[in-house]
């Protein structure tokens, strides 16, 4: 005990209690961002009880061989996603493969190297990029990129083939005069173009990353010598590792869920295709746009199913993500 001012005695362990006294301004504005996550939320509850719904018909006939079977004929009790996710995930892994090194590569130029007077045009060129439709996305992509791309996957294919999964069936590396059809609306090709479309994202993310390393231990680690690329090794990169993780998993959730750019470019094929050079891919959002307008009531029930698989795939990426970036250090300050 010890004897404050004016002869009160007071605890030294004691905790005080703080009452705090917000504006009104403040307390709309909490009250305000408090609907507006608990909507959100209820939104996606709402969604994810819609398609449970809607799908219980399909699994319910279905059953387990929903999740086995390669073929997809609803009418005929004979369809399955396992072909459709293979293909969903190979083609969001070929995004992200291309997608990261390009988004990680801007954004460190932006905050590392740009000058400061293009910095910023170089942020609204981004975020401007991000913006534009997927279906622009997918047009680019079937009248330009896919020539420019199928010599580059004959290459891949003749000095890689040995490897399964860039082996091309029907490909003669002999003939000069051989159809190329066989590399067109590839894995591979409906890939770049949604790297090119989640490259955006992950770049935005990275940036704030990166620009919320510490500045003391940025300019500790160049007052002891250290070079530009030193300083970004030892203090941007480990500083924004967990961003960079977290922003490339919100990028393959995109990934996976893109739908025109990859319809316009894909031929649909219902059966497992590890071959991601070779012709033919399907994905889950893909098969919704295609079979949706002459889909009959249980084949519209068997699209919710797959809808569904699609929802919980995107959601436990996204939670993922979301768990690894508010446990990192720069998620922590954020």
């Amino acid at each position: 005990m010890t004897a404050a001012p004016g002869n009160v005695e007071l605890a030294d362990d004691r905790p005080i209690a703080l009452t705090v006294h917000r504006a009104r301004p403040d307390r709309i504005f909490r009250r305000l961002a408090f609907a507006g996550g608990v909507s959100v939320l209820a939104i996606m509850l709402l969604v994810g009880i819609f398609l449970a719904i809607r799908a219980s018909d399909a699994l319910s006939v279905a059953g387990w061989s929903f999740f086995t079977e390669q073929a997809w004929e609803p009418d005929t009790g004979r369809f399955g996603i396992v072909a459709i996710i293979v293909g969903t995930i190979l083609i969001a892994l070929v995004a992200i493969i291309v997608a990261v090194p390009l988004a990680s590569a801007c954004a460190l130029y932006i905050t590392q190297f740009a000058p400061q007077r293009i910095r910023g045009t170089l942020i609204s060129l981004v975020d401007l990029m991000a913006a534009i439709p997927s279906i622009v996305f997918g047009l680019w992509g079937f009248f330009w990129l896919q020539g420019e791309v199928v010599p580059v996957a004959k290459w891949i294919s003749q000095n890689l083939g040995f490897i399964p999964i860039f082996a091309v069936r029907g490909a003669d590396p002999n003939d000069p005069l051989a159809p190329t059809t066989v590399f067109t609306s590839s894995t591979f090709i409906a890939g770049l173009v949604v790297a090119m479309m989640v490259t955006p994202i992950i770049t935005s993310i990275m940036r704030e990353v990166f620009d919320q390393a510490p500045i003391g231990e940025r300019e500790g680690a160049l007052a002891l010598g250290a070079t530009r690329w030193s300083m970004i090794t030892s203090v941007i990169l480990p500083f924004g590792r967990a961003g960079m993780i977290g922003g490339s998993m919100l990028g393959l959730g995109r990934a996976l869920g893109e739908t025109i750019a990859v319809y316009i470019i894909i031929s649909p094929v219902f059966e497992i295709q590890p071959r991601i050079l070779e012709n033919g891919a399907m994905s889950v959002s893909s098969l919704i746009a295609l079979r949706y307008g002459e889909a009959t009531q249980f084949g519209m029930s068997a699209l919710m199913a797959a809808g569904l698989s699609l929802f919980l795939m995107t959601l436990a990426v996204n939670f993922a993500a979301s768990f690894i970036v508010a446990r990192s250090r720069s998620g922590a300050s954020s």
